[in-house]
């Protein structure tokens, strides 16, 4: 049993560790849904952030009351009411959110606490830190509708959330914000993780929400033909907002995505939509490549990129297994690092996903593309076709008039893609020469003009 473990355990952790490196020192804006708390879900998010937490991650962590706050609504007799989206907040309703408020701090602090034996907590010291940090304004009157003590946030104390952050706390932030005058407000809770993620300009916004993600198909039933779109570029993400009614309710699609474009939009890297409801959600969404929920990026941000002499160990991970199978020739460390100025790589998270080299031969105007790579984890996601474009756009800008391969099993994936099977002989002069007879490797051209 204990080595079934050890073959299962060993690679996933090797797996894992770039992303811990990836976010060591980074902050993390989490927006908690008080749905999430109502369901029971504190305690194992609570283990998870501080986990995260304990590898380095900065993190600010906002909690919702909705649930709460219309619990002791109904307890008084009084009927919550809502508009635009927003809870219409009376002297009643204010109350309820100031004792739900405290109420839930102290759960939370709690959570944080529970150091146990055999759990994730052991051990751990996670100090949680409140505070006055959100200076607010009232929404006043809207289309006729006077929202009272309902507010928006005016300012983020950047510097009293960054000190506590650097202190190595975790910051604990409540939907209220106070006037100048000392005016209490009721905020909401997305609006708060946004603004804070945007003004710290966070590395990632991350919504603990009662939807599982954006599907391919809006408004269409889940099933297989329409799963969760893991990943939205943002501009993809406006289109598909501009087309979505007003979002009324929590479980609306356009009720996160609002935030997380404008989060976009304002300079936050990454904003995702995660389920509370799937154990483990915010470990799987942040430290495994595909996730588990939606991601919003800035595709400005494009990860398409020559390669530095920082990316040698990655390109070196990348290709060792197809190496090993066969598909590719042994590349050892030294050649990589004195050819780095000729690969292209994608990355994603601070892990490269895929490679290829370009290597020119001008005297015959053509250049041969090698070690083209793409990661099991990755293939199918076009990542491929995008190095084999951008190694294309490289050649010609060299005055190349072809790009040739060799190949010994991906002939189909090249001949899809315009390359012609030629013989060996074809081959310049100076390559002809390193040509591997035994290894029966196929030629393959594709003309650039």
């Amino acid at each position: 049993m204990s080595t079934v473990f050890n073959f299962t355990f060993v690679p996933w952790f090797r797996s894992v560790a770039p992303y811990i490196h990836t976010h060591r020192g980074k902050t993390f804006v989490v927006g908690l849904a008080g749905e999430a708390i109502a369901a029971g879900k504190l305690h194992h998010i609570a283990q998870d952030l501080a986990l995260i937490q304990s590898m380095g991650v900065k993190i600010v962590l906002v909690h919702g009351f909705r649930p709460q706050v219309n619990e002791q609504l109904k307890a008084k007799g009084h009927e919550a009411r809502y508009s635009h989206g927003m809870r219409i907040t009376d002297e009643v309703a204010l109350d309820s959110a100031q004792e739900a408020a405290g109420q839930l701090r102290y759960e939370i602090e709690a959570a944080f606490s529970q150091g146990l034996p055999n759990t994730p907590m052991a051990g751990s010291t996670v100090r949680v830190i409140s505070g006055n940090f959100i200076t607010a304004r009232p929404v006043g009157v809207v289309d006729g509708v006077d929202f009272q003590h309902s507010g928006l946030v005016r300012k983020v104390d950047v510097g009293g959330i960054t000190r506590t952050l650097d202190f190595g706390a975790m910051v604990l932030l409540s939907p209220f914000g106070f006037s100048p005058t000392g005016e209490a407000f009721n905020l909401t809770m997305e609006e708060v993780a946004t603004s804070v993620a945007i003004a710290l300009q966070a590395d990632k916004l991350i919504f603990l929400s009662e939807i599982p993600g954006i599907r391919i198909k809006p408004g269409e039933p889940e099933g297989e033909d329409n799963p969760i779109d893991t990943e939205l570029p943002l501009a993809t993400a406006e289109q598909l907002l501009a087309g979505l009614p007003n979002a009324q309710q929590p479980t609306d699609t356009a009720f996160y995505l609002q935030h997380c474009v404008k989060a976009c939009k304002a300079g936050v890297e990454r904003s995702h939509i995660l389920p509370f409801a799937t154990d483990g959600a915010l470990l799987l969404e942040v430290y495994v490549h595909d996730g588990i929920g939606t991601m919003v990026i800035d595709e400005k941000l494009e990860s398409l990129r020559e390669a530095t002499a920082d990316d040698v160990g990655g390109i070196l991970q990348l290709i060792e297994p197809f190496e090993k199978d066969g598909t590719l020739v042994k590349r050892d460390r030294t050649g990589i690092e004195r050819d780095i100025a000729n690969y292209t790589i994608i990355e994603h998270d601070g892990v490269i996903f895929a490679c290829a080299a370009l290597y020119p031969f001008p005297e015959a105007r053509t250049g041969e593309m090698a070690a083209l790579t793409v990661s099991p984890q990755s293939q199918g996601q076009g990542d491929g076709e995008k190095v084999l474009k951008r190694v294309e756009q490289r050649a010609r800008a060299m005055g190349l008039d072809s790009i040739f391969v060799l190949t010994t099993r991906t002939m189909h994936w090249f001949l899809k893609r315009g390359f012609v099977q030629v013989d060996p002989d074809w081959l310049p002069e100076a390559r002809k020469r390193k040509y591997s007879w035994d290894r029966k490797s196929m030629v393959f051209v594709k003309k650039l003009t």
